[in-house]
């Protein structure tokens, strides 16, 4: 978990429109290795219930409110939590153009993406702009806790209803970028971990499969990352779809 960031200038030191909690104190914070987490959502009521509920999860804390796109952006860079819910449609700014801004300016912020649509362009702009994770609001809380827990360990999520849906678009989009040149060039235990990666395994089980370290896991699936110009774990699993090293239909 990342150490909490100092000077926090509480409720009067933020714009209008975002919320930070008074709770959060890091140096009294009694749960240091809770994940901290921004939700971000135009609808009051529900932004309300959510952080009311996820309050009573003691490895989760809220530490902060935002009811639009820009003040969500703002919010992030005041807090640097690990973990942000973020609606898709938004005033403002909407939830993907803010998902894109968050990444560039805290790039150690995971995003999960909340939604009551399941458009298949809204999921693939999500992914393409950094995003961890991707849930349809009428998920349960514990998926939705859950999901927290799962994207703060580094790994990605979404919705199992919507996996197929995912890899169908990306499929179409990049059917016409086939031919536009060779595809950067991945050493063979980079292919081994990428592999591994889009099965579904975390850093530890890749290590355990391959016999390394966790660390050494950590630095491939970096130099993959970087060798691709891709932002996220699960960009790289649609670039392996897409390259045909799964075997998926």
């Amino acid at each position: 978990m990342k150490d909490p960031v100092s000077g926090h200038a509480g409720r009067s030191g933020l714009p209008e429109g975002l919320i930070c909690h008074d709770s959060w104190v890091p140096e009294l914070n009694s749960h240091a290795e809770a994940v901290r987490v921004v939700v971000v959502d135009d609808q009051e009521l529900f932004r309300r219930g959510l952080t009311m509920l996820l309050g009573v999860e003691p490895d989760i804390e809220v530490v902060g409110e935002a009811g639009d796109g820009n003040s969500a952006i703002e919010l992030a860079l005041e807090t640097v939590p690990d973990v942000v819910l973020l609606d898709v449609r938004m005033p403002k700014r909407s939830g993907l153009e803010a998902c894109m801004r968050i990444k560039e300016q805290v790039p150690s912020t995971r995003i999960i993406m909340l939604t009551v649509s399941d458009e298949e362009g809204d999921l693939y702009e999500a992914v393409k702009n950094g995003a961890s994770g991707y849930l349809l609001k009428d998920s349960s809380i514990d998926e939705v806790a859950q999901a927290i827990r799962v994207v703060a360990e580094g790994q990605s999520l979404i919705s199992p209803s919507m996996a197929a849906k995912l890899i169908d678009e990306f499929k179409e989009i990049s059917r016409s970028d086939r031919e536009a040149g060779a595809a950067p060039r991945l050493t063979d235990r980079e292919l081994e971990v990428l592999r591994l990666v889009a099965k579904g395994l975390n850093n530890r089980e890749v290590a355990k499969q391959l016999f390394i370290s966790e660390n050494t896991v950590k630095n491939h699936v970096r130099n993959i990352l970087d060798k691709l110009q891709l932002h996220s774990r699960m960009e790289a699993v649609m670039y392996a779809v897409r390259e045909k090293l799964l075997d998926i239909p």
